[in-house]
């Protein structure tokens, strides 16, 4: 029987982070791709430090001309995209940040086995593992801690992008330790805040003062408590962030972007990579089936697996677990999975309409737990599979 009274701890970082900043440019040069060609392929990765950022990878388009002059625009992409997150620091600036463009087109032997043919169907993009995870403990269907951690950061995102807040800088981190009664949250034991300022003056106590209202209008009425402990700005001054800070990555954020380590993860990275890459597509289906499947009644709780192989098109296995909270046998669910939803890459792109550019806005706060949008944008939160599946069962 799963632990009914327990504290469970997640963080999240903003937009302004080292490694969100290379997620975030990683997705802009994606999302520029798929502009031109919906089946434009991009495995693109970003290293950032003070004053330089690097862009390696492959991407591939069918007009090779078009291909040549979309590496022309990467550095445009990449100083819009600081620019957008509100980096101008003096060692790192998006107007005088140094860029070094190291794209190239994508191998042939790696396309081969992922294209199309007469002779078969289109095949993964590489082999893997991937998890979708849904929880009725939130509203967005998914783990508390992490779902409010990303919450507070987008919220002091809006204010110090409005003017509201003006001293706060673009790099933050958030971790909430949220205490579990009989399964579900009622409070917060601990807040942790760091974010950064740009006034040297502004201590610790000062920076609680603009936060804490916005960390409570986030959480849920009466989970902060006189009992709550806070750590804000614990280690003093913050006004040296971002990249010229620490160096950041595409890809390091992995527990973030996902359910904050309330679930399994598959180990791929999404930010970057086209929708042919099951790193990406195959886990956003994974959340789509698991959330249908919670919406649909089948359980609380619920953890879904898929596996791939690189240029073969059918998952190898379906993995259903619903922790001791469902209301069927979870064989029977992954029959019924297998039977609403085509699995292949190209079935997942179709169904989810996934060849879009709608990757930028993934790439913080979470890529779930966010609310469907009208051109696309996370069409993997929808739950317009629920019936389907409950019929199955």
């Amino acid at each position: 029987m799963a632990r009914q009274h327990y504290t469970f701890t997640s963080e999240s970082v903003s937009e302004g982070h080292p490694d969100k900043v290379c997620d975030r440019i990683s997705d802009s040069i994606l999302d520029a791709f798929l502009s031109e060609e919906p089946e434009a392929r991009v495995a693109c990765e970003t290293f950032a430090t003070t004053n330089r950022v690097v862009i390696g990878g492959e991407v591939g388009l069918s007009d090779q001309n078009k291909l040549a002059e979309y590496m022309e625009r990467v550095p445009d992409i990449v100083r819009a995209a600081i620019k957008d997150i509100g980096y101008e620091q003096e060692k790192f600036h998006h107007a005088t940040v140094e860029i070094t463009n190291l794209l190239h087109e994508q191998s042939a032997h790696i396309a081969q086995g992922v294209n199309a043919s007469e002779s078969k169907d289109e095949g993964a993009g590489d082999q893997g593992i991937m998890f979708g995870y849904a929880t009725n403990e939130t509203p967005d269907l998914m783990p508390a801690p992490i779902q409010y951690s990303h919450a507070i950061l987008r919220r002091l995102a809006e204010v110090r992008k409005s003017g509201q807040e003006p001293t706060l800088g673009p790099d933050a981190k958030s971790q909430l330790s949220v205490i579990y009664r009989g399964g579900k949250p009622v409070g917060v034991s601990s807040i942790v805040l760091s974010t950064q300022h740009l006034d040297e003056t502004q201590t610790s106590d000062d920076i609680r003062k603009i936060v804490e209202p916005y960390i409570l209008e986030i959480l849920p009425q009466g989970w902060v408590t006189p009992e709550t402990v806070w750590h804000v700005n614990p280690t003093g001054k913050f006004v040296i962030g971002g990249p010229d800070g620490d160096a950041g990555l595409t890809g390091r954020k992995i527990i973030v972007d996902t359910y904050g380590g309330a679930a399994p993860h598959g180990g791929g990275a999404f930010s970057g990579k086209d929708p042919t890459k099951v790193d990406r597509s195959a886990a956003y289906a994974a959340r789509y089936l698991a959330k249908n499947v919670v919406a649909a009644g089948l359980a609380d709780r619920c953890t879904l697996q898929l596996s791939y192989a690189i240029g073969v098109a059918r998952p190898l296995s379906i993995y259903v677990d619903t922790h001791g909270t469902g209301n069927a046998d979870p064989a029977a669910i992954e029959l019924a999975i297998d039977k609403v939803m085509n699995l292949t890459p190209r079935g997942i792109r179709t169904h989810l309409g996934l060849n879009r550019p709608i990757y930028a806005r993934t790439s913080a706060y979470g890529h779930f737990g966010r609310t469907p949008e009208a051109d696309g944008g996370f069409s993997w939160e929808k739950t317009d599979l629920a019936a389907a599946l409950a019929a199955e069962v």
